[in-house]
């Protein structure tokens, strides 16, 4: 396939340290850049800033390799940068290690040239002169060419919102489609950028939806900002959105803190989670309307968490653990005797309270901020996959966090915390709740054995797995309550339920 080819022009040598940052934000392991211009063209101004930028250290020293040929950085991605400028001969990349190095992380060419057809694939990028400052000129394979497209978009939208010359950072990129960047501004105030294009191109199940819509996960940004807005609306802390293309799928929004929800040891601290707790409580005490505001003439449907959603999630249980457990593929028996035991439980939950559903109210998405007061001490993030239903699911979410081993001790006292506060905002159903919790533990951590799996198998993000043996020990406790014997003697027949080593 051809490569595709676009321009930027860069004025000065903040504005080419600012193209680094836009480059380097797109790059991924495997991506090989090769920087051809002529001796001053700027091109070792713009490696070190690439470098920079994927260190996070805009202080870092990064020597030209001219002499060295090659010098590497730990970095993001680890980076490798390479000066061909002494090169005899192309056959001298093998002892290089250039095809290595892109292997395993990103390679930064200059004079290509030198390298004859070895880098057809590469990403190029060309700096001539142009007045005062530069013009880049850029072509790639497509699929590089969009993740830079897409960079320089996200450039464009900073600068249309009042923040010229920000500096970016790549922050995260979730188990889904969106990724985050920390911004910072001018007079040094940190942002968040969200980068959350339009789901497009899912393969279809056989309903002739995809994955995402059946299971009602959010399409588009305007669920983030509607959540958001609506959250602050009712005093409790989302971030504030400071700029939006809903169509480019693009927020600019408040960095509500740095500090985690876990310790810095990374375990849980049963302050913060019963706080949690009480706030879950607030929030389910709240109004949420079916359609909430987004923008004057939008608005965003809260689509409620029905059996179809639901089942969607659990069947990844037997479409992607059970192959990954018993090293084959379900029957179809196995597969109808799994959701039939199913349906009978979800109808069992459409009995109990429903209300705000966030789905991963877990420690991911709670920022600690514990100079502030009450609830204030809790930033909300990632609301957009929001929906109506069962509200002991987040409950369940939090007590049972996928991300962090939560000691059955302390899962109590979450569960207690919610109830307690629940209780003196007037009657509730104790029993009912605790059916209903154990029920909704039992569906996420169903889900979150086949999500994992699917993220090792289809996704190839390997680091999910570990966290398969919690996440049965979680099932484990959730399938205690009679009303999940049925489904827990299907589990123990599969093996589902194993106990795993110490």
């Amino acid at each position: 396939m051809s490569a595709r080819v676009l321009e930027r022009f860069l004025p000065d040598e903040e504005a080419t340290a600012l193209f680094g940052e836009d480059i380097a934000v797109a790059l991924k392991s495997g991506d090989v850049l090769a920087l051809k211009g002529d001796l001053g063209a700027g091109k070792t101004t713009l490696a070190r800033a690439i470098i920079r930028a994927l260190a996070g250290n805009p202080e870092l020293d990064v020597p030209s390799p001219t002499f060295t040929l090659t010098q590497s950085y730990d970095a993001r991605l680890p980076v490798h940068h390479f000066d061909l400028y002494r090169l005899a001969d192309p056959d001298e990349l093998e002892e290089l290690g250039l095809a290595e190095a892109a292997e395993n992380g990103v390679a930064l060419v200059e004079w290509p040239e030198r390298a004859g057809a070895a880098l057809a694939d590469a990403i190029r990028l060309e700096l001539h002169e142009s007045g005062e400052g530069r013009l880049a000129v850029i072509s790639a394979p497509q699929e590089a060419m969009l993740r830079l497209e897409r960079s320089f978009a996200i450039r464009d939208f900073l600068n249309k919102a009042g923040e010229l010359r920000a500096h970016r950072a790549f922050l995260l990129g979730d188990a889904s489609l969106r990724a985050y960047e920390t911004v910072a501004t001018r007079l040094g105030e940190k942002r968040i950028l969200m980068n959350a294009p339009e789901r497009r191109d899912e393969p279809l199940l056989p309903s002739g939806r995809p994955y995402s819509r059946t299971a009602h996960l959010a399409q588009s940004v305007s669920a983030s900002v509607a959540m958001a807005k609506a959250m602050r609306a009712r005093g409790f802390s989302a971030y504030d959105v400071y700029a939006q293309d809903l169509e480019a799928g693009l927020l600019l929004v408040e960095h509500l803190g740095d500090v985690p929800f876990l310790s810095p040891e990374g375990e849980p601290v049963a302050e913060r989670y019963l706080e949690a707790a009480r706030l879950l409580a607030a929030i389910h005490e709240a109004d949420w309307p079916a359609d909430l505001p987004v923008a004057e003439g939008v608005s965003h449907h809260l689509p409620l968490y029905d059996r179809e959603a639901l089942g969607i999630e659990v069947s990844l249980l037997t479409d992607w653990y059970m192959p990954f457990m018993a090293g084959r593929p379900a029957s179809e028996a196995e597969r109808q005797g799994y959701m039939e035991r199913w349906e009978r439980l979800f109808a069992r939950l459409e009995q109990f309270e429903q209300n705000l559903v966030l789905r991963d109210f877990h420690s991911p998405n709670l920022i600690w901020r514990a100079e502030r007061h009450g609830f204030d001490r809790l930033g909300l993030i990632d609301l957009q996959d929001a929906v109506r239903g069962p509200a002991a699911y987040d409950v369940a979410s939090l007590a049972l966090d996928a991300r962090v081993t939560m000691p059955e001790d302390l899962e109590r006292q979450i569960v207690e915390a919610y109830c307690a506060a629940r209780r003196e905002q007037g009657a509730f159903d104790r029993a009912a709740f605790d059916e209903a919790y154990a029920i909704c533990a039992t569906q996420r951590n169903s889900k979150l054995l086949g999500t994992f799996v699917r993220l090792e198998k289809r996704d190839h993000k390997p680091f999910y797995i570990r966290h398969l043996p919690r996440i049965r020990t979680y099932l484990r406790r959730a399938m205690r309550h009679p009303a999940l014997a049925e489904l827990k003697a299907f589990y123990d027949e599969a093996g589902f339920l194993r106990e795993d080593e110490a």
